[in-house]
């Protein structure tokens, strides 16, 4: 018997698009940085990046995810104008190369998602929920475009020396809950919730958040699920990022299982198998 949590019938408007949430959908990272925990360095240039994005697409990959930030514990400060550098010409180059593609700008700063939305993105996903940069809100409800709203404790530089909760799931829901009220109140309709695994939760807060993710299906918006190689999974199991596909599948299947419509990854193709094989089983649910 499916579980009556679970809730089947999301769509978001991209570019007057709607996007069918009833079945997952894949957001492929490109970073394009050179210093992000995984990949950076591997997409900093427009023909690298091209390529990445061709091959995601080819593994049924339905939102590209730029970031010219990283964002990882004790990551270096970078300037506005640096992350317009790094971000707005790849946008505009893939916008360019695939006239359909929908991009998503993986940003905190106000400015840099108003100008990549004006250079063709369609989606704004934001760490911190506003909470970074208060001209964020500003361009949400400006542009009214999908809006991935994420929960972090403290910054990017503090946010892994001691995160403390009374309850994670119950205090992330809550602070969710307040921010999806505010959106509401400005007509943003279009919202995409991250509980966002890794930004300031110890491993054991992780787990516990992916142990009660069906719970968050009560806010009534689609889940967006992002543990791709996160040492979540690589501290636990005693190995690094590069050994760590295996433990994101396994980690996406059950985020799927718990009601997770996006799964953010690097790794398209074994996200695209592990959604192919979630289809068919679900299927034969009653």
């Amino acid at each position: 018997m499916k579980d009556t949590y679970l809730v089947d019938n999301y769509s978001i408007n991209c570019k007057g698009n709607l996007i069918d949430l009833s079945t997952p959908k894949i957001m492929s990272i490109i970073n394009t940085t050179p210093d992000s925990f995984y990949d950076g360095g591997k997409y900093n240039s427009i023909e690298k990046a091209i390529e990445k994005v061709e091959k995601d697409l080819s593994n049924n990959a339905t939102i590209i995810d730029i970031g010219g930030h990283s964002t990882k514990p004790n990551a270096k400060e970078v300037s506005e104008d640096e992350e317009l550098r790094r971000t707005i010409p790849v946008i505009e180059a893939i916008i360019k190369r695939f006239p359909d593609v929908l991009i998503s700008i993986d940003t905190f700063r106000g400015k840099i998602a108003q100008e990549a939305l004006l250079a063709g993105a369609a989606m704004i996903n934001d760490i911190s929920a506003w909470e970074l940069d208060e001209k964020m809100f500003n361009v949400i409800t400006q542009f009214k475009v999908p809006y991935v709203l994420m929960h972090m404790q403290g910054t990017p530089k503090t946010m892994q020396e001691n995160p403390t909760y009374k309850n994670v799931t119950k205090d992330i829901i809550y602070f969710l809950s307040k921010k999806i009220a505010k959106l509401q109140e400005n007509n943003v309709i279009d919202i995409i919730i991250d509980p966002g695994f890794g930004f300031g939760k110890s491993l054991d807060n992780n787990y516990e958040l992916m142990g009660n993710l069906k719970y968050f299906s009560h806010l009534n918006y689609p889940i967006l699920s992002g543990i791709s190689r996160k040492s979540m999974i690589y501290k636990l199991l005693n190995t690094n990022s590069l050994k760590s596909i295996n433990g994101t599948t396994a980690l996406n299947m059950y985020a799927l299982l718990n009601g997770a419509k996006i799964l953010r990854v690097h790794d398209t193709e074994e996200a695209n198998e592990c959604i192919q094989i979630f289809n068919k089983t679900n299927q034969y649910q009653t």
